[in-house]
């Protein structure tokens, strides 16, 4: 496993806890590939939940990312996000 890559999983347990930064993080390694391919709704899904925990910058990366996106893909992203926080309650 590379670096990159066992960040991803570190997130990833770190956001099942609720962890702000780790929502961002993820949001930021999907937007960029960083551990994982670039997927821009997977990336908005990150940085959707991660500006709801009071990220600014993630609110700052998430409409930048928008601006590159079909409203469909936005409203993936935002289901996504939806079904996340039901299926963790955080």
């Amino acid at each position: 496993m590379t670096v990159a890559a066992s960040d991803i999983v570190r997130h990833l347990k770190a956001a099942r806890s609720g962890k702000p930064d780790a929502l961002y993080d993820l949001g930021l390694s999907y937007a960029l590939g960083r551990g994982v391919e670039p997927n821009l709704i997977e990336a908005h899904k990150w940085l959707n939940l991660a500006a709801m925990k009071g990220v600014k910058a993630a609110q700052t990366v998430r409409a930048e990312l928008a601006a590159e996106m079909s409203a469909c893909e936005i409203a993936e992203a935002q289901r996504m996000a939806r079904e996340w926080l039901s299926e963790t309650r955080h």
